[in-house]
């Protein structure tokens, strides 16, 4: 996901709120990505679909401003 860094910094910082240091997660991010655990992939997906969802409230936005 090395090509989308917007994406790749938003599912960094879902995954270390959700799998904060404190908790039993073995990897770091960077050793997660590197592996793909399925924590990665579940913070992958969480980003992907947070993008989706801001991307149409923006043209929302967008839309509305038009009017």
């Amino acid at each position: 996901m090395q090509h989308d860094l917007r994406l790749r910094a938003a599912a960094r910082v879902i995954y270390d709120n959700v799998y904060p240091p404190v908790d039993a997660v073995q990897f770091s991010f960077d050793e997660a990505e590197r592996f793909g655990t399925e924590e990665y992939r579940q913070a992958v997906g969480a980003a992907q679909d947070a993008r989706s969802v801001l991307a149409d409230q923006h043209d929302q936005l967008l839309f509305a401003a038009i009017l």
